[in-house]
């Protein structure tokens, strides 16, 4: 069975890019500024994208490019930002790359994006349920005539979420409230009574589930059941995950879920000598990228130069992988 292993134990402050003065050194005067598309930033996309600009910007005097991250709507806004040309490099659900490879919703109109290139994936990324402590929501089947955060226009959550209740036979109607907040905004308004649930894909552990958790008692909600089954079974780019118990505050039982993974994409049309040094920065540096945030410390360069990869790996990260002899 696909299984996706999540790992962890402490949460970490999301790690923002670092930059300094290099306007004296002679890679200056060509300086190449490049951005990242995150998520929300108390999400684990930000504080990854953070760490990767860091890694970056450290040998900036050496390569001339300058990197920082963007707050962003997430996966599905990133893909489109960085084929409009507007963003370089940005974080993707697998699902999302898949899609947007094939055309597929929510790109059905736009058709397939050839262009789009795989740099690598991360960590594993679980449809996380949180429900609200005195909504006393056992399956998530309780949540139907309840208010329930679907997620933003344009994260991956939303798309996510999209494809499981078309699986489950379920429409936006069958909530009493179906809300579109962005990540940041989920867990104070369930705290504060405005909704009963929320679902958010991401790494763990994350800052903006341990929030909730911790505020107002929140608690996870296993997905399961036969629409699951058949979900997971049939999408390349799912796997049965398991949230570990005691990760989070007033939860000690492991949470039965499925997911993603979390990939950093990017174009053909960005130059090849620019990936190819965002990618050396990262596993040259390795163990310290790994120390960054929690849910990126399990992380092997084997998985992520292939697992959860649906666009063609772009040629500034295949050229990496060939001098590592990753791949062939």
């Amino acid at each position: 069975m696909k299984a996706l292993r999540i790992t962890g134990t402490a949460i970490a402050i999301a790690t923002a890019a670092l930059f300094g003065s290099a306007f004296s050194t002679p890679a200056a005067a060509q300086q190449k500024f490049i951005t990242i598309g995150t998520g929300g930033v108390t999400g684990v996309y930000y504080a990854a994208g953070g760490a990767i600009c860091r890694l970056v910007n450290k040998d900036r005097a050496k390569h001339g490019i300058r990197c920082s991250v963007e707050s962003t709507g997430g996966s599905v806004f990133n893909t489109n930002t960085i084929k409009a040309g507007e963003l370089d490099l940005g974080f993707s659900q697998s699902d999302v790359q898949y899609n947007a490879m094939k055309g597929m919703p929510p790109f059905k109109d736009a058709g397939p994006w050839a262009e789009q290139r795989a740099v690598f994936s991360l960590h594993p990324e679980p449809i996380t349920i949180v429900a609200r402590k005195e909504a006393n929501i056992k399956s998530f089947a309780d949540f139907k005539g309840k208010r329930f955060n679907v997620g933003n226009p344009g994260s991956g959550t939303r798309a996510s979420m999209e494809e499981m209740l078309v699986a489950m036979g379920w429409k936006l109607s069958d909530f009493s409230l179906a809300s579109e907040l962005k990540a940041d905004e989920h867990g104070p308004a369930l705290c504060d009574g405005k909704i009963d649930g929320f679902a958010y894909g991401v790494g763990h552990p994350a800052a903006n589930i341990q929030d909730p958790t911790t505020s107002c008692g929140a608690k996870l909600v296993s997905l399961t059941g036969p629409a699951i089954d058949k979900l997971v079974a049939t999408a390349p780019y799912y796997a049965k995950a398991t949230i570990p118990g005691g990760l989070y505050p007033n939860n000690p039982e492991p949470t039965q879920t499925y997911g993603v993974l979390a990939t950093v994409i990017s174009s053909s049309k960005v130059p090849a000598d620019t990936v190819y040094q965002v990618v050396k920065a990262v596993f040259d540096n390795f163990e310290e990228f790994k120390k960054l945030h929690p849910a990126l410390a399990h992380l092997k360069p084997e998985n992520m130069v292939q697992d959860g990869l649906s666009a063609p790996l772009h040629d500034g990260a295949a050229r990496y992988y060939r001098e590592k002899g990753w791949i062939k």
